[in-house]
């Protein structure tokens, strides 16, 4: 199995980001294909964690701000968010206990620290501003 992916996940990663086509088949439909006929029944975990990686690459690809805090922030929440996604693909797909308790702990965590890096630059309001907000 792990020679199969070996080989699959590249040549799907190379179709799906380079626009490859298979016939009239749009990139993306053709890397579906092509991990469906190597990976068989984990056709679908394997779909879930590529496009889960894809999104996270891609929102991880900033412009800098030239405040270091902040594209800390604005790389790492998109990287948490792939790391929730692939733990949630782990929780429909998995079946080692083991394993799914800590997609479960992956989400709890990355969730808290999501939250902890957009109140470093979104803080809640005041008391006051939230009495004005709510008149």
């Amino acid at each position: 199995m792990w020679k199969t992916l070996a080989v699959a996940l590249p040549l799907a990663a190379v179709a799906y980001a380079g626009g490859a086509r298979f016939g009239s088949q749009p990139a993306h439909k053709a890397s579906e294909m092509m991990m469906s006929e190597l990976c068989g029944d984990e056709a679908p975990f394997m779909a879930e964690n590529q496009a889960a990686m894809h999104r996270m690459m891609s929102d991880m690809d900033i412009a800098p701000s030239g405040d270091a805090d902040r594209d800390f922030s604005a790389m790492m929440i998109p990287h948490h968010r792939g790391a929730i996604a692939m733990a949630q693909a782990e929780l429909r797909y998995g079946r080692n206990e083991s394993l799914r308790r800590i997609a479960q702990e992956i989400i709890v965590d990355q969730q808290q620290e999501i939250a902890v890096m957009r109140l470093a630059f979104d803080p809640p309001p005041s008391a006051a501003t939230a009495a004005l907000v709510h008149k």
